[in-house]
């Protein structure tokens, strides 16, 4: 029975409850590193001894103060384990770790055990997956297809179901496109929000841990246990987390328009996208269609700007000392910092600074992007009659994001028609993680698509009671500072994020006021009213007073009745304001009475 137990944390935890032993669930991974087949996966596995050193520190089950309790989850070889070998890829270049990297730290205080370390593009150099001196990893739906990398062996052991979850890092997509390849979730956050900390970098300023899971509810679940702050980390910043995710009803989301979409021939990756985005709009997303130039005169930054000088920074020593010891094509792709000055390297963050003030102004203008994860696969064949090509190709979509500082989640959607895997990546600013991993869940579950090689059915989406977290004010808002309407982006650029549609107690009038436009709504209190449709949103407290300052009389804050019988802060309409206004209680709602007034 365990060999086809799932590894999810909902089941795991559900089976922990039961009494079933961790020690049980670890040699079972075990168990599931050899059913697979692969050398590539892992390049070390933790010795019995040390298992059972993590496992003692467990205690009894207690999924409430140990989230992760009893999870088993696996680190690319370019993040520290204490007393185990970090190699980047790189036998040269391997050392013995003093000590964890600080997520890993994180990670084993909330009671997830580490397996093992996973093999990786050298120095994280790559997209594919197979730029590594040790045997290739296969990927895990189709082994003529390239695993993806950096974070190849990371994802292939999601992807196969012998660890719950892993960390990989993400640069250039490293962290997205391995999960794209192998049908699983990729969770890239916002930059700062994990430290990096025991972490051998390959670009610093851009560089995050990223998150490899099967659904995105877990990837989101280890996020929130990991994202903890560490102040010897200068790169580290603050974040705050919701602990639940709840779509928006209406949302905009921006697409690369027609002439800027690029699939170089894939048409069945062209009609896969399409697919997906017709199910955003049934989950009430406006498509927004953008011209992605921008954003591509970005990614081309990457690798062919002065950005390349910092892999270089990493390695420098050896490529002096031992240059043999780095892979030819990694070598040749970091050598290209010698032909750059410091000079160059100012000429290269003012050209992004000019180009991110006008990427950002397309990016602005929606409340998220999707892309395509991928733009086409890569076979290994291909690859080894063009090992560039291919490789930069892969990043098209996602090249760009870490430049801009944006936060990415890549989510698998429905089969393609040929078989090979959907993915689609939503890609929010910094900060907005939450947001686009609600979206992502919302996605998963209307898609359906299967979790990587397991055949494991898709668990159903916890059910959440949405709440405002201490440093945040539960808002209402009955007009258009609601959801996919012209004033909320007042609420999103200040960090708000949506917790539930309802209505109002059935004792309020409700009025579109005089002047304008734009037209605005006013909520009365009167006891001859009506229940009055509304969002909620989450706020943080630090923002409030900056929301509050631009509220024009005769419009203000106060305390409104819900339906249910609680209470939430809100807009309220002071009496005066009705006059010569028209009375629209009867439509319920400001969505209904604009419909109204468009269909007329």
């Amino acid at each position: 029975m365990l060999h086809t137990l799932p590894f999810d944390i909902s089941s795991l935890h559900a089976a922990y409850a039961q009494g079933l032993d961790p020690a049980a669930v670890m040699e079972e991974a075990h168990r599931r590193i050899g059913a697979a087949g692969d050398p590539g996966i892992f390049l070390h596995v933790l010795e019995p001894a040390a298992l059972q050193a993590q496992l003692a520190q467990l205690g009894a089950f207690d999924p409430d103060s140990k989230p992760l309790w009893g999870i088993p989850f696996a680190i690319k070889d370019n993040i520290d384990a204490a007393g185990e070998p970090t190699t980047a890829g790189c036998p040269a270049y391997a050392y013995e770790a003093g000590a964890d990297a600080f997520v890993v730290g994180v990670l084993r205080a909330a009671g997830a055990i580490l397996i093992g370390k996973t093999n990786l593009d050298q120095f994280a150099t790559g997209l594919v997956g197979v730029r590594t001196p040790f045997p290739v990893p296969l990927n895990a739906l189709d082994p003529a297809i390239v695993p993806g990398g950096s974070s190849s062996g990371s994802a292939v052991a999601v992807a196969h179901g012998i660890v719950s979850f892993s960390l990989g890092t993400d640069t250039a997509g490293s962290g997205r496109v391995p999960a794209a390849l192998n049908g699983i979730v990729g969770l890239k956050p916002t930059l700062g929000a994990l430290s990096a900390t025991g972490v051998v970098p390959a670009c610093r300023t851009l560089d995050t841990i990223s998150i490899f899971a099967l659904t995105v509810g877990d990837a989101y679940k280890v996020f929130a246990a990991a994202a903890v702050f560490d102040p010897a980390d200068s790169y580290a910043r603050p974040l705050v987390l919701a602990e639940n995710l709840v779509a928006a009803p209406t949302f905009r989301v921006g697409v690369p328009d027609t002439a800027s979409r690029r699939f170089f021939g894939d048409e069945v990756q062209a009609a896969s996208f399409d697919a997906t985005l017709e199910s955003l709009r049934e989950r009430g997303a406006e498509i927004v269609e953008l011209d992605f130039g921008p954003l591509y005169a970005i990614a081309e930054m990457l690798y062919d700007g002065v950005w390349v000088a910092e892999r270089y920074t990493v390695i420098e020593a050896l490529l002096r000392e031992q240059p043999e010891a780095v892979l030819p094509v990694t070598r040749a792709i970091i050598q290209r910092a010698e032909k750059f000055s410091a000079a160059d390297a100012f000429r290269g963050f003012y050209r992004l600074q000019d180009l991110r003030r006008e990427a950002l102004a397309v990016a602005d203008a929606v409340d998220l992007l999707c892309v395509p994860s991928i733009p086409t696969f890569c076979t290994v064949a291909e690859l080894e009659a063009d090992p560039v090509g291919p490789n930069s190709r892969l990043g098209t979509y996602t090249n760009f994001v870490n430049l801009l500082d944006m936060c990415a989640i890549a989510v698998p959607v429905r089969t393609r028609a040929d078989g090979r895997p959907g993915s689609v990546t939503l890609i929010a600013g910094r900060g907005e993680d939450a947001r686009i991993a609600a979206v992502a869940g919302v996605l998963q579950q209307d898609c359906a698509a299967p979790l990587g090689a397991t055949g494991w059915p898709l668990p159903q989406a916890a059910s959440v009671s949405p709440a405002a977290n201490r440093d945040e004010i539960a808002l209402a808002v009955v007009g258009a500072h609601m959801s996919g309407l012209p004033l909320n982006h007042e609420l999103t650029r200040l960090g708000a994020r949506f917790l539930c549609a309802t209505q109002t107690a059935p004792n309020y009038r409700f009025y579109s006021l005089a002047g304008g436009p734009p037209r605005r709504p006013g909520l009365v209190r009167s006891e001859a009213g009506a229940a009055i449709a509304l969002e909620v949103w989450a706020l943080p407290l630090s923002r409030f007073g900056e929301f509050t300052r631009g509220i024009p009389q005769p419009l203000g804050i106060g305390t409104l009745d819900l339906a249910d019988g609680s209470q939430v802060k809100g807009f309220l309409c002071e009496p005066m304001g009705t006059a010569g206004a028209e009375d629209i209680t009867h439509f319920e709602g400001w969505r209904t009475y604009m419909a109204a007034l468009a269909s007329t």
